[in-house]
């Protein structure tokens, strides 16, 4: 009995450690942290944009002010905050520890070079993607 009860621990246990990552849902970070001042559909309208100082940046159109390309590293370092220390200006918060929550991924930027990188950090940054028009 005890024997069979240590090969079920153990055969739970290693089909646990073999299951897959929950997958990262860059829709739900979008609503947990962005949606309050960027809205619903990601053009600054969010219930919270209007006590803010300065409006929040419309996010559909990114990729538009980039000359039609999505700068998902610089994106990525926004919502970080890491581009934005110092900036005593931005009412944005950080959100670089926020995101560090959960499993790390190897992102290539594009330079071939796979960096460790938050998945949520990932996932929020590709959903905004997403929302370019």
């Amino acid at each position: 009995m005890i024997r069979t009860v240590t090969l079920l621990v153990v055969a739970g246990a290693t089909l646990a450690a073999c299951a897959p990552e929950r997958q990262v849902s860059g829709r739900a970070l979008y609503d947990a942290y962005c949606l309050s001042c960027h809205g619903a559909t990601g053009r600054g309208d969010g219930p919270a944009a209007a006590g803010l100082p300065h409006p929040p940046a419309d996010l559909t159109g990114i990729a538009a002010r980039n000359d039609g390309s999505f700068p998902m590293v610089r994106v990525m370092s926004v919502i970080d905050g890491y581009t934005r220390r110092g900036d005593r200006a931005s009412v944005m918060p950080e959100l670089g520890a926020a995101l560090q929550e959960g499993p790390v991924i190897l992102y290539d930027a594009g330079d071939g070079v796979a960096t460790p990188t938050p998945a949520n950090l990932v996932a929020l940054a590709e959903y905004l993607r997403k929302l370019q028009r």
